[in-house]
């Protein structure tokens, strides 16, 4: 599995912006998709994660209710849907898969990782 990640920018604080993750393969809808953060000089930490089927989601408290994660099967795409930003949400943001059903948000589980996007929120 491949990921390729997308959509992340310079974006002013309580703007908005979307990333993308597309994988390829065929079995897209048996993986658990996640994205994660890295901020600058801190570990990198988990955002959200969805089922395979899209039916359960998990967020990290602090983007609860200001980031959506959704997912499109027949895209083979994971999406995540940033409002609301502040500056601290600036980091390289990567989404990652594994094949599975539960939500999980340890990255030890996660096997693929895509090569992050890079999110700048200014004031």
């Amino acid at each position: 599995v491949q990921l390729q990640a997308s959509g992340g920018g310079l974006v002013q604080a309580a703007g908005s912006l979307r990333l993308s993750c597309e994988a390829s393969g065929r079995t897209f809808s048996s993986y658990v998709m996640g994205w994660f953060r890295q901020a600058p000089g801190k570990e990198r930490e988990f955002v959200a994660v969805i089922s395979g089927n899209g039916d359960s989601t998990y967020y990290e408290d602090s983007v609860k209710g200001r980031f959506t994660i959704s997912r499109d099967n027949a895209k083979n795409t994971v999406y995540l849907q940033m409002n609301s930003l502040k500056l601290e949400d600036t980091a390289v943001y990567y989404c990652a898969s594994y094949r599975g059903a539960h939500v999980v948000f340890l990255r030890s589980y996660y096997d693929y990782w895509g090569q992050g996007t890079l999110v700048t929120v200014s004031s």
